[in-house]
This record gives C-alpha cells, sequence and structure tokens, in this order.
C-alpha cells in the first residue's frame, strides 16, 4: 500500500512538472511573440522602445481606478462620489448603524460648503411632523399627491439592467416614492410592486412613436391610462449632457429594448439633441398643454441650466396665456448630474450646477408670480441627508436622485455604465453579470435608503429648529466664501430669502 501511494505522488509530482514545464515553454513563446510584434510597430511608440515591459503601462491604468478606492483615496477625496457619500448610503441600505465617531473627516473651509444653522432651541421629536404631501396639478382630473422627499431620478430600461429596473421599482413601492421611466419608454419592470411612476418623454420619443419614427398622441394615452403613471415629463436636456441627446450603446440594445424603444436591434440608439416640436418658449407651452391635455395628467419638463433668460421669456408667455398654461413642474437637473454615456466635454464643463441653477430658477419663477403654481424638482448629484435638505432649503418641492439609488442597491462606481460590463449587473445585458442582482432582495435596500434618508434631513431639519424637510428655507444654511465665512444663503439669494 505505503509503495502504491509512493508512486501515485511520484506520478504526480512528474505530471505537474510537465505541466509546469509546458506552461513556462507557452509564456516563453508568447513573451518572444510580443517582442516582435511591439518592437516592429510604429502606432504606440512606449511599446515600440519598450516591448512587452511597455504593456504593463496599460494594465496599471486600468487597474488603477478599481485600487485606488481601495488602497490609496481617502475618505472624501475621489470622484464623484467620494467613499463616505457611498459608505453612507451602503449602511443605511443595509439596515446597518451609519453613525460615525471621533470626528467628522469633511472640511468645513472649501467655498460653496453648506453649513446648517442649528437653533438653540431645536424642534423636540414629540413636535416634529411629517413632511406634508406636495400636489402637483391640483385642478387637473388627475393631480398627484408626491409625500416622499427624494425619489428615482430619470434611469431607463436599457441604460439599467432588468433586475435593476425591477429592483428599484418595487423598492419605490415599498417605500412610498416615485419612479421616473427615463427617456427609453415605460416598460413592464416599471410597474412591478405597483409604484407611482413619472413616465419621461425623450426627444426621440422612444416608447411613444408610431412605425415611422414620430410622437404618436394615441400610443401616450394608452401608456398614461395606466393608474399607475401619475405624471409626465418631458426631458429638454440632462446635467451631464446639455445640447446632447440620450446614446445607448448597439451591444446594449437587445431584442426586447428595441421592441419597447421601436428602434432596431443591435444598432446603437441615439436621440436627437433637442424636440423637433419646440424651438421656442411658446412651442414649449403649446406641446406641454397638448400632452396634458390627451392624458390628463400633470405634465413637466426636465432641463439643465445655462442660459436662463429663456426661462424669463416662458414666465412672461405663461403670464400672457394664463397660470393654467404653465407646465405644472419643472425639474432642474445640475450639471454634476450623470449619465450611462456622455462626452467628456459635456459632463466636464457645460451646465450651470444645481447649486447654483436652483435658486436662480426658484427667484425667476418668484418673481415672476408662479412659485406657487410650478412646482420645482431638484436633481444632481443629491445623494446624502445634507444634499437633500440643501436642496429644500433652496426652495425645491421634492428631490430625485438616479446615483443615490444605483448606490442603494450596489453600484460601487466601476464606471463600467458605458460598456455593458457593469461588474455589479445594474448597468449591463450580461446574463452571468445580471444573476447576482436579486430585485426582491435589493428592493428592500431601497426602501432602506429613503427611510433614512427621510431620517437624515429630518435630524437636520429639527436641529434647525422646524418641524419637517419641507419647512426648511434659505435662512437655514449658510455658504463658505473665499475669504473662510460663511453667509446664509438668503443673502446670496434673497428672492426667497425670508424666514417663514
Amino acid at each position: 500500500m505505503s509503495n502504491f501511494f509512493n508512486n501515485y505522488v511520484a506520478h504526480g509530482l512528474e505530471f505537474i512538472s510537465a505541466v509546469f514545464v509546458v506552461l513556462i515553454g507557452l509564456g516563453i513563446v508568447a513573451v518572444v511573440i510580443m517582442f516582435v510584434l511591439d518592437s516592429t510597430q510604429s502606432r504606440d511608440a512606449v511599446r515600440h522602445n519598450f516591448p512587452v515591459v511597455g504593456r504593463l503601462r496599460y494594465a496599471f491604468t486600468r487597474l488603477g481606478e478599481f485600487f485606488r478606492q481601495y488602497f490609496f483615496a481617502l475618505d472624501r477625496e475621489e470622484m464623484p462620489f467620494n467613499r463616505a457619500q457611498r459608505e453612507w448610503i451602503y449602511r443605511s441600505s443595509m439596515g446597518r448603524d451609519n453613525t460615525v465617531a471621533f470626528g467628522s473627516t469633511l472640511s468645513l473651509t472649501p467655498v460653496g460648503t453648506p453649513i446648517f444653522i442649528n437653533d438653540e432651541f431645536p424642534t423636540l421629536e414629540d413636535h416634529a411632523s411629517a413632511p406634508p404631501a406636495v400636489t402637483f396639478g391640483p385642478d387637473l382630473p388627475h393631480p398627484y399627491e408626491c409625500k416622499s422627499i427624494i425619489n428615482v431620478s430619470g434611469m431607463s430600461f436599457g441604460a439599467l439592467s432588468r433586475p435593476a429596473v425591477r429592483a428599484l421599482a418595487r423598492g419605490a413601492a415599498k417605500a412610498g416614492c416615485y419612479i421616473n421611466t427615463g427617456e427609453g419608454g415605460l416598460s413592464p419592470y416599471h410597474l412591478e410592486g405597483g409604484p407611482d411612476v413619472v413616465i419621461q418623454i425623450g426627444t426621440a420619443k422612444y416608447g411613444y412613436r408610431d412605425a415611422a419614427g414620430n410622437f404618436s398622441f394615441d400610443i401616450l394615452k394608452q401608456k398614461a391610462a395606466n393608474p399607475q403613471v401619475k405624471m409626465i415629463e418631458l426631458k429638454l436636456s440632462q446635467g451631464a449632457k446639455p445640447g446632447k441627446g440620450g446614446l445607448l450603446p448597439a451591444d446594449k440594445v437587445t431584442a426586447e429594448i428595441a421592441e419597447i424603444r421601436s428602434i432596431p436591434e443591435g444598432v446603437a440608439s441615439v436621440s436627437p439633441n433637442r424636440h423637433v416640436e419646440v424651438d421656442s418658449a411658446s412651442e414649449l407651452l403649446d406641446f406641454i398643454g397638448q400632452i396634458r391635455d390627451a392624458t390628463g395628467k400633470p405634465t413637466g419638463f426636465k432641463t439643465a441650466v445655462g442660459a436662463y433668460e429663456w426661462l424669463e421669456d416662458l414666465c412672461k408667455e405663461i403670464v400672457k396665456r394664463g397660470a393654467s398654461a404653465a407646465p405644472d413642474f419643472i425639474t432642474i437637473d445640475g450639471g454634476e448630474g450623470g449619465t450611462g454615456a456622455a462626452p467628456m466635454p459635456l459632463i466636464d464643463n457645460v451646465g450651470l450646477s444645481i447649486r447654483e441653477s436652483l435658486p436662480i430658477v426658484i427667484d425667476i419663477l418668484t418673481i415672476a408670480g408662479l412659485r406657487d403654481r410650478i412646482k420645482v424638482i431638484a436633481s444632481g448629484k443629491l445623494v446624502t441627508p445634507a444634499d437633500v435638505a440643501w436642496a429644500y432649503c433652496a426652495g425645491a418641492d421634492t428631490v430625485n436622485s438616479a446615483r443615490g439609488f444605483m448606490f442603494s442597491i450596489g453600484c460601487i462606481q466601476a464606471m463600467r455604465c458605458n460598456r455593458n460590463t457593469c461588474p455589479t449587473g445594474i448597468t449591463t445585458h450580461k446574463k452571468h453579470l445580471q444573476d447576482g442582482l436579486n430585485p426582491e432582495e435589493k428592493s428592500v435596500r431601497v426602501q432602506h435608503f429613503v427611510e433614512r434618508m427621510h431620517k437624515g434631513v429630518g435630524i437636520i431639519a429639527h436641529s434647525c429648529g422646524v418641524a419637517h424637510a419641507r419647512a426648511l428655507n434659505r435662512h437655514h444654511v449658510r455658504i463658505v466664501q473665499p475669504n473662510g465665512y460663511s453667509v446664509p444663503l438668503s443673502e446670496l439669494f434673497p428672492e426667497q430669502g425670508q424666514v417663514s
């Protein structure tokens, strides 16, 4: 028996040694081939001058973005979202303790930092109350009451995977917030669980176009008749790429997505950079009115703000026609907003930040006497209680978040949204990558995220001496200036600065 075992081990070692020798041989052959290829090519100077070794440059560049967040980046220095922000969302969505110890890692000296003003006599918890609902289109046949202070922003089925949309829809239903479909059209997955739904009409009219690609009021009426559909949002532009339409790469246009959007399968889905029907403030009001008349539901538009004189012209036209001609809401998307795919020049340098654009829009509506008529939704990198509380101080009626909800269902900021290789299954249509995303389990995380957001913003509101988030105003937050001191937001934007 002992001899048999010894022979077995000896043969095994011989086999392993033979395999090892073969692998070494193949490795040497591969290195030689790469050496010849690199040294004889002229497209890449580094690889030509340093054959084989020069290839490591690209490997390190590719791996660097993954390793930085784990080994090198500090809690508050990553972009677009740092570790502290992501960890707050992760722990909140998992229902874990998200308190911190010892001291804050947030520097309070950078220009623009918001500092909330605590009251010497904060609101007792017994005197606190839930934020009152915001009513959109109160005079319409189908008005909508929005209770949640944060909602799922527009992310289309296509940009997101099937299980991701299902998780967000079910989670929104559990949390009592609405989900925006994004410009890809209303899919069956947006309706799962019974959430309130806002359908978005993009510039390509995906989901609401006929066989010839033209916008169809009949198709819109049919889909908007669903009782879960509460509002319609006409997308003019978004913060990540103002002046550019949506872009869905060809390998993400599956047969199912092509059917929902009424476009060819396997062909890149590229939207026009604006609606052909809308070329002026007057035509925008006309189109919104037609949509609202067809559906009987609150209708507004989404836009990133750059030049804003057109908003003043829009208000003048509304005053001329009468308040009933006004959009029921305006969604303001900040230039720091995200997307699945966008040109770098647009995502980096075009469009005002939400920190500037939101107060400007609120003031324009106030001066025109339309602030009560037109509700304002804020969007653009608002993912923590402080972000959301600032938006309410600035004057928002409610807040949308996209990437905050993506983090809640497992996004790790791999920055692969445009490549169909998302490792968490959220922005890919590859089945093996989607398998780890369980919609029912992740929907609970969405619910927890919303609940913790309500709690966190409530804590700030109570510290400021008011009963709930929607009672915050510009007097309650100060903004750090270049000299190191802070001034009230009510001084920077005085139109809405009065204490109510």
